[in-house]
């Protein structure tokens, strides 16, 4: 099989050559990557469903990838420029250790990806952020040296469930309901679109601000959840509040089906959620996680995971440790301006 032409060519030391991924390439990569976080943070592993989705499935389509063989030692390195949004393009790079020449030409391979994205996108500047685990020093370093800084702390946190669990209800004056759906012949359903804008511009409003927001399309952001293995379309939800006798939205949250653990038994992961300006000290943030730790316990998962900003202004980790989340490991945000030449 011949592979796609490299756009850009990365320039690499002697020994080595670069190609486009291709579907035999993913469990090797995903050899890397848990091989990356064992190192780091002790356990881990990578989902080879999403990794699958994101080297060569729909995922592709919105990211230039490139994967690195040595002559003596089959795929070393990965390397990953997301086109996320305008203005924002996600960035990651994974390789051996004993590989480290590696780390400079990879880097530029990918401020030059990233640059064809921004061009293409006609911009003048576009943020390359990249995720690195605390505690991945020598990578930090190698972002660091290539002009990139820590911007951001994210905790990682987990809260377990069980079963015979039962949470508040919400409120009085506040509602969570699913997104609707239309019942079609053939017996199966669609989201209804109201519904799934309302949540959209909930958490677009939500995190204006926030740190790092940028706007990003419906079509965008319904495109790139779909990508994830783990979506499911009644896991969307909308908050209700009343005001002045009418109730309108005042918060979403969006999760996701996590991989089986250890122990063989899925989880939940709450991709976003977000309460609305007019709809703060309400209790809506607490209703909305009641309502996916309750859909947790009743589909018989074992946990609910999510991702905080450490220096959120809303004091949101405090929320979910009063909720019993700890947290499990800590990411750290690497970011650059890169202008478009």
């Amino acid at each position: 099989m011949t592979s796609l032409p490299l756009d850009p060519d990365p320039a690499l030391p002697e020994g080595y050559t670069a190609r486009v991924p291709e579907a035999g390439d993913v469990a090797r990569i995903a050899a890397l990557v848990t091989a990356e976080r064992r190192r780091v943070r002790g356990s881990g592993a990578a989902n080879v469903e999403t990794l699958t989705q994101e080297v060569v499935g729909t995922g592709s389509w919105t990211r230039r990838q490139i994967v690195v063989e040595a002559a003596a030692g089959g795929l070393v390195a990965w390397a990953s420029v997301h086109d996320r949004a305008a203005g924002r393009t996600m960035v990651q790079m994974v390789l051996a250790p004993e590989h480290d020449t590696l780390a400079v030409p990879l880097l530029d391979w990918i401020a030059a990806a990233a640059g064809m994205i921004g061009a293409h996108r006609g911009l003048e500047v576009t943020q390359l952020d990249a995720l690195l685990d605390e505690g991945a020093t020598e990578l930090a370093e190698w972002f660091r040296e290539a002009g990139y800084r820590h911007t951001r702390t994210w905790l990682n946190m987990t809260r377990r469930v069980a079963s015979e669990e039962t949470f508040p209800e919400p409120r009085d004056g506040v509602e969570v309901r699913r997104v609707g759906v239309h019942a079609l012949p053939n017996g199966t359903t669609l989201p209804v679109a109201e519904d799934l804008h309302a949540v959209h511009r909930m958490l677009e409003e939500s995190f204006e601000d926030h740190f790092n927001s940028y706007r990003e399309s419906f079509a965008e952001f319904a495109q790139r959840l779909r990508e994830d293995p783990g979506h499911r379309w009644d896991h969307w939800w909308l908050a209700l509040v009343e005001d002045e006798g009418a109730w309108v939205p005042g918060g979403a949250l969006v999760s996701s089906v996590s991989p089986p653990d250890d122990t063989g038994v899925p989880g939940s992961y709450v991709d976003y959620i977000g309460v609305h300006r007019r709809a703060r000290g309400r209790g809506v943030a607490k209703a909305l996680l009641h309502t996916v730790l309750a859909d947790a316990a009743e589909r018989g998962r074992n946990r609910v995971s999510l991702e905080v900003d450490a220096d959120s202004p809303t004091g949101a980790d405090g929320l979910y440790r009063s909720l019993g989340w700890e947290t499990s490991y800590i990411t750290e945000s690497w970011q650059q301006d890169l202008p478009i030449r």
